[in-house]
């Protein structure tokens, strides 16, 4: 009769460290090729929050009638203040 394996478990663990340790790679490489040097800011405006600078383009991410958020407005019953 045979006991378990002892290096079953310290397999898994070094393959674990070395996808974690490609992946951090891989996202640092991304990052440094990004090629945007502002990052931009965000700033409180008369519509909400706007923002300034950074590497996104009004055109960049399209907003349709399709996707833009309807607002809600939310009403308070004084009755029932638990209530939805």
């Amino acid at each position: 009769m045979t006991g378990p394996r002892a290096g079953t478990g310290a397999w898994s663990v070094v393959v674990s460290l070395l996808v974690a340790a490609a992946m951090t790679t891989i996202a640092v490489v991304t990052v440094a090729r990004a090629g945007c040097e502002n990052p931009g800011r965000y700033v409180v405006g008369a519509g909400g929050y706007e923002l300034i600078g950074g590497c996104v383009e009004p055109d960049d991410l399209p907003v349709t009638a399709a996707t833009s958020p309807t607002p809600r407005v939310s009403t308070f019953d004084q009755q029932a203040p638990l209530r939805p």
